[in-house]
Parts: structure tokens; sequence; C-alpha cells
């Protein structure tokens, strides 16, 4: 894939050290060394970081969180990671997960519950593989579950099903809605009520083949000098089932007002898209992707443009960054995963949370994974 993954030997060293990177490199080679003089003293084992964050479960695999608070409760609707038996490669085949649970608390570091399975891939008609990071809105007492997943021709869509419960069971309806593509759905109530759809994802997440507006299977990106591909925006109707637009480019830009380039890859957007608001300002939060970083930019209303600002979360254990950010009970909380619980393996994630904290200019203080 152009650009993302050409990774130099010493960084895939690095990388797989301290984040868990499974990728398949080669091992750097062992130099020959003399044996250690049988007096000398056995060299000190390695201290391992220390996870700042504990698993919500243990029971089962989760990433991928979008957390929101229904009826004073926090639910939270992760992927639902799985040992597929299928060989890693660079378009994330081996994520191929088949269903959701919903996760509830209520409280920040009281019990969660696991409610079982919300719905099944089996169940949604139009479904081929790979049933991707999902989110969550209420409306009228109805809950809307939207889910991205490859159709039978192998080309990601965005769904949603409908159910009386935030835990489900959902019930998908017959087809994608119209005019999705890619992945990551992010839906965003705002104070009139509104909702709005952030989604895309480069890569894997077939944001590329969409460029000039139709599906065209090739992967071509930018240079690296000109603009990135940018997320996307739609907003829905009142329905809950539909764009009531054409979904637009939400585009983010440097201090300057200049476009990100495709080229930096340190804060241009890969995938995860999340909003929230904060005193009046809308933060528009996403993963980096290959740096691994959790970045946010900040805009005037929920179109943009979006100034970018910096990180949220610094990279975790594994391959993979992504989250969500929810104010409960006074406080604000990101919920993020890592690969803790399988020990670095990178389509094994476990759901997390940490408080957030924000400085007296609105900006987000960085957040490490890692206690330092």
């Amino acid at each position: 894939m152009k650009n993302f993954h050409k990774l130099t030997l010493a960084s895939v060293i690095a990388s797989s050290i301290l984040f868990g990177c499974q990728k398949k490199e080669a091992e750097a080679p062992v130099a020959a060394t003399e044996p250690a003089p049988a007096s000398a003293a056995p060299a000190p084992a390695e201290k391992k970081p220390e996870l700042v964050s504990e698993p919500l479960v243990t029971n089962i695999y989760t990433a991928d969180p979008s957390a929101h608070v229904f009826n004073g409760k926090i639910y939270v609707y992760p992927s639902h990671d799985i040992e597929s038996g299928v060989p890693q490669n660079d378009n994330g085949d081996h994520f191929d997960m088949k269903d959701f649970h919903v996760l509830s608390m209520d409280s920040v570091g009281g019990e969660v519950k696991d409610n079982g399975e919300a719905i099944n891939i089996k169940d949604i008609p139009w479904a081929g593989r790979q049933l991707w990071a999902p989110d969550a809105a209420e409306k009228n007492g109805k809950y809307y579950l939207y889910f991205p997943v490859k159709d039978k021709q192998d080309i990601f869509h965005i769904g949603v099903g409908v159910s009386d419960s935030p835990v489900g069971p959902f019930k998908a309806e017959p087809t994608p809605i119209e005019g999705s593509f890619s992945i990551d759905p992010a839906v965003f109530k705002d104070s009139d009520g509104s909702h709005y759809m952030y989604f895309g994802g480069i890569w894997g997440g077939q944001l590329q083949r969409w460029a000039t507006g139709t599906y065209n299977p090739a992967d071509t990106y930018p240079e690296n000098d000109k603009p990135a591909l940018s997320p996307k925006v739609a907003k829905l109707k009142d329905n809950m089932l539909s764009f009531s637009e054409k979904p637009r480019d939400l585009q983010i830009v440097d201090k300057d007002g200049k476009p990100l380039t495709n080229g930096d890859n340190s804060r241009r957007f890969f995938e995860a898209s999340w909003m929230h608001k904060y005193n009046g300002k809308y933060y528009f939060s996403y993963s980096t992707g290959d740096t691994h970083n959790i970045a946010y930019a900040i805009g005037d209303n929920p179109y943009g443009p979006f100034t970018y600002q910096g990180v949220v979360l610094e990279p975790v254990l594994g391959w993979t960054n992504h989250h969500s950010i929810v104010e409960f009970q006074g406080k604000w909380y990101l919920f993020y995963h890592d690969s803790s619980l399988s020990g670095g393996q990178t389509h094994l994630r476990s759901v997390k949370v940490a408080e957030l904290h924000y400085n007296p200019d609105g900006t987000i203080q960085t957040l490490s994974a890692f206690k330092k």
C-alpha cells in the first residue's frame, strides 16, 4: 500500500517492542558474541512498562469503543474481536469479526456488564464479511446501531439496525445506507437535536477507492505533498436511517489554514472518526493509523474546517488505536483499546477507559496508556 507501510527495519523493531506491532517483518540478524565470563553478574531483567488502565471486560476481546450516555448510564458499543484463523495481511483480513456485544456500566470504575450478542452478521441481509467498528445513537426512545461491513462484492458500506433497547437486539435494515461507503461511522448529536455521521478509513477501509466519487478497486493515494484524503460527514434524516445530503469532505488544516498533506503521517487522518462538543466548540478526533496517535482538531461548526491541535492519546500496545470521548457525571472520559489482554496480538484487543482533562484554553491534555 503506497506510503503507509514501508517501514524501516529499525522502526519495525522499535514499534514491536513498544507497541506490540504484529506486522510480519524480517527478524534482525543476531550478531555472534563471546560467552560471558562465569563470574559475570546476570543481566537485569527488562522492566515492562506499566499500563494505566485495565480491560473493562475479560470474557471476550473488544475494540474500537463508541461510548454514549443513555438514561443516565454509560453504554459502550465495541467491535468484538475473535481469532478468525485468517492470516494477517496489510488489508486487515484477519479482523474478521462477526457480531457485536454491548457493554454497560452505572459508573466509571464500577461493574461492567456484557449484555450479550446485539446483532450477528448472519442477520444482516446484504452483508458479506468483516463487521468492523460500530457506533450508536438514540432518538425518541429508539436506538440505532450503525456498522460497517463488506457487502457480497467485498465493498464496505454502512448499515443500521434498530431496537427498543440500547443493548439490542438490533434488527438490521435490508440494505445499507444509500450513499454510504468505507468504515468507522460515528454519529454525533448536536445541541439542536440534529445528527451527523462522520466516517471513513484509508488503506483497508477503502476510502481511497472513492476519491473520484465512485468506487474504483485500484488503491491510489495523493502524492505526499498534496492534501490528504478527507474523512466524510453527512447529516442524517429525521428517521435516522438515511442521509439527508451527499457526504461532504471534512477538511483538517494546520494553524496557517493549509490542509494537512498525505505525507504528514503523524497528523493526517487515517480512520476512527469521533466528534464531541466542549464549551461551544466542535472537537473532531481520529486515528493517524500507521503512526498510531489519536489526534484532534477544533472547529466552529459540525462541517469544519477543523484546525489541528495535537494528540489526545499516544500509541498503545498493539498496531491500532481507536477511541471515543464522552462526558459523564461532570467528568470527561476517553475510551480506547489496546492488546494487553492478549499479550500484544494486534487483532485481539480490549477496551479500556481513562479520565480526560482540558487545559484552560480548551486544548486537551495528552494521555499515555503507560505509567510514566
